[in-house]
């Protein structure tokens, strides 16, 4: 069944003007057709057309179901974007595929991306959200600096991840080894050029954990992935 996302459906009954564009023009569904919709929140509707209509397309409500995300306990990246947009969108889209619940864009001293729009990365994650059957779309935080996040009052675990030999890296523990699937975590990874040590200082005296993902040199983005990865992998052996 075709999947569309609407974050009003359950009081406008009427799906936005791109995806009735997609549902009536492009797949050329008519009235009567049954289809699913997701509210971005963590409902499922399941819907029928009662007017197949290219700029509005309205629907009405058979049911709904609520789809709570899998993983449990909320997962949070903060991630300096790269240079190169596509490798932060491709990033995005990975981490929402396997599921997260905020992504926050990074602006550190060592950023090689100071401006970032989120448009389009808006609508990469709607794809990835629809793409994966799931029924809420991540938190996507304009850029931030790392000040902000490093002050941010909460109650989750929180990591920084570096791999600069400059750094202190005796108190390293691998994220796998420290992750507790059963509490929220955020995840700070730094900018093609890693943290700069001061950043990394007030991290740490804030209470950040020091992790390592390995042995490898990651890239940025590839880093961000492992960490979503790595926290999954965890939850599942529970």
């Amino acid at each position: 069944m075709h999947r569309f996302f609407a974050p009003d459906i359950a009081t406008t009954l009427t799906l936005p003007e791109e995806e009735s564009r997609h549902c009536v023009r492009v797949l050329r569904l008519i009235e009567g057709d049954e289809i699913e919709v997701i509210d971005g929140s963590g409902t499922l509707y399941r819907c029928r057309i009662a007017l197949a209509h290219a700029k509005h397309c309205g629907v009405e409500i058979l049911s709904h179901k609520a789809c709570p995300p899998h993983w449990g306990a909320k997962i949070m990246i903060a991630v300096a974007p790269t240079k190169n947009l596509d490798r932060i969108e491709w990033m995005a889209e990975k981490c929402t595929e396997m599921g997260i619940d905020r992504i926050t864009p990074l602006l550190c001293r060592h950023s090689e991306r100071k401006v970032l729009k989120n448009e389009r990365l808006h609508k990469i994650l709607v794809a990835a959200m629809k793409q994966s059957l799931k029924a809420q779309l991540p938190q996507l935080d304009e850029l931030t600096p790392i000040g902000d996040i490093i002050g941010e009052k909460c109650d989750s675990q929180r990591f920084i991840a570096y791999c600069d030999e400059s750094l202190p890296r005796d108190e390293r523990r691998s994220l796998a080894q420290v992750y507790d699937p059963s509490r929220d975590a955020v995840v700070m990874i730094g900018p093609e050029g890693d943290f700069d040590p001061a950043e990394v200082e007030a991290a740490l005296k804030a209470g950040f954990v020091p992790v390592t993902l390995g042995d490898s040199r990651l890239r940025t983005e590839t880093a961000a992935i492992m960490a979503v990865a790595t926290m999954h992998t965890i939850k599942l052996r529970q």
